[in-house]
């Protein structure tokens, strides 16, 4: 009798109910990743990858923690080991990885990809990187062709204002490339005022980007409006915003001046001043949004860069981040609704990194829906820490409990990684999995074109909808 691989037709399905959810409502849908942090010029320039290692594990901070977690050497992390021998840590880790997400996203990947189910191990190491490599000649492995391979149409990058996003120019007048690429408007060094050092080096580039000489708050305001439009005409329609908690301060327009004028004079900044300016830049900003019809995204929560000391030796964002714990519900609460308030809350997904916050997200949302727009203000899918079955599953019933999970626009990828839209199979799995449990224990209708139907609009159609990407 044949042993049924680790990946399988029906993994993570534990039902009959689960499997016909899945395979018949969900498997074969196309992709709308609508945020991610791919790189836009690999996509314009449609790269390839010379072997397995640096495509699966260059800039994998996700691998490196598990790898140091586990002894391994940080030169075999982001250090001058070879490519090969990076590639034999990492396959000596993964038996390491029992119930961690990594063991589930590689092997994964791996089948979906490339097409083998052996379990990757220090003995099976060098006969998958062979047979891997040697599928990453052929023409199909190239980044776009493991889009086309995933049923990718639409995918959205995170650009900075200062971009000048040339390569989304150039992939949108390719004709023989028919996924859209789409920018997405991130102003977080907008925000970074108490940062004199960058913040200046990023005005510099704002000037030369907006073509305007910036002194007062007003030519800054002014050149970011210059640049929101720009990132209009190239097609974006997210903005997004990577903060570690909400502001919701009081703070004038010349009150606001004078901290960016204070700022600008090298003068140190207070702890109020830099919350009374981020208010208000972050008020400012969604109203911009709301005037192009903008959906709006918040991250927020991360606890970045903790150690100090490897930051120095490799820079920022190189797996040593947590969750934060920062209140956030009466700054959310506030935010939101001065905006409502005016008429120009933008359509709204709210990602929270903290578990904790899943019960106030859920329940934030019901204030501030409009009776017009289907799931206007949404619950974000579950990222980074949470980005994995347990934290999707308390995401889903956070949702479905205290909100409408029909009207969830579904899952993104937040991934560098081109092999990453397994990350939408996962969580259709999971979706389908909890929704065939509910069928077979009598809590939903064993109506399959009932439910079926809301699996679909979770995993695609709702995003369809949402964000307007057909409508150009």
């Amino acid at each position: 009798m044949n042993k049924r691989p680790f990946i399988h037709d029906d993994f993570l399905l534990d039902s009959p109910s689960a499997c016909e959810l899945y395979h018949r409502h969900a498997a074969q849908l196309p992709i709308i990743d609508y945020h991610c942090h791919l790189p836009p010029a690999e996509i314009a320039q449609d790269i390839r990858w010379n072997n397995m290692a640096t495509l699966w594990l260059g800039g994998d901070h996700y691998k490196w923690r598990a790898m140091r977690t586990a002894g391994i050497n940080e030169r075999l992390c982001t250090g001058d080991a070879s490519d090969w021998e990076k590639f034999a840590a990492y396959a000596g880790v993964v038996p390491k990885l029992l119930r961690n997400p990594l063991y589930h996203w590689s092997h994964l990947e791996l089948a979906r990809f490339f097409g083998t189910t052996e379990l990757l191990n220090s003995n099976s190491a060098r006969a998958i990187y062979d047979h891997c490599n040697g599928l990453l000649a052929n023409p199909e492995f190239s980044c776009r062709g493991l889009m086309k391979k995933s049923k990718v149409e639409v995918v959205c990058t995170t650009d900075d204002p200062v971009d000048s996003l040339e390569h989304h120019t150039s992939i949108a007048s390719d004709e023989a490339f028919n996924i859209q690429v789409r920018p997405t408007w991130r102003p977080d060094k907008a925000l970074h005022i108490d940062q004199p050092d960058g913040f200046e080096i990023w005005l510099a580039a704002l000037e030369k980007a907006s073509n305007t000489s910036i002194s007062t708050l007003t030519d800054f305001m002014e050149a970011i409006q210059k640049r929101h439009d720009f990132f209009a005409s190239r097609g974006c329609r997210l903005s997004d915003r990577g903060i570690d908690t909400l502001y919701a301060e009081d703070c004038s327009k010349s009150e606001a001046a004078s901290i960016f004028a204070k700022a600008r004079a090298g003068q140190t900044l207070q702890a109020d001043e830099v919350a009374h300016y981020r208010s208000y830049m972050l008020h400012e900003l969604a109203k911009m949004d709301f005037a192009k019809g903008w959906t709006m995204q918040i991250h927020y929560g991360a606890m970045r860069n903790n150690n100090s000391r490897m930051k120095k030796l490799l820079g920022a964002d190189c797996g040593f981040d947590s969750i934060g714990d920062l209140s956030v519900a009466r700054a959310l609460s506030r935010h939101l609704d001065r905006l409502d308030l005016i008429g120009s809350l933008p359509k709204t997904i709210i990602y929270n990194l903290n578990p904790c916050d899943n019960e106030v997200i859920a329940t934030m949302l019901g204030n501030f829906q409009d009776g017009i727009t289907p799931g206007k203000v949404q619950f974000g899918s579950g990222w980074w820490f949470l980005d994995q079955l347990d934290g999707m599953t308390r995401q889903i019933e956070s949702l479905s409990q205290l909100g409408l999970l029909s009207q969830f626009v579904g899952m993104l990828t937040d991934s560098r990684s081109f092999l990453s839209y397994t990350r939408h199979e996962y969580f259709r799995r999971i979706l389908c999995n909890i929704l065939g449990t509910d069928i077979e224990k009598g809590r939903l209708p064993s109506d399959f074109a009932l439910v079926g139907k809301m699996v679909e609009d979770i995993s695609y159609s709702n995003a369809r909808r949402y964000f307007g990407f057909y409508e150009d």
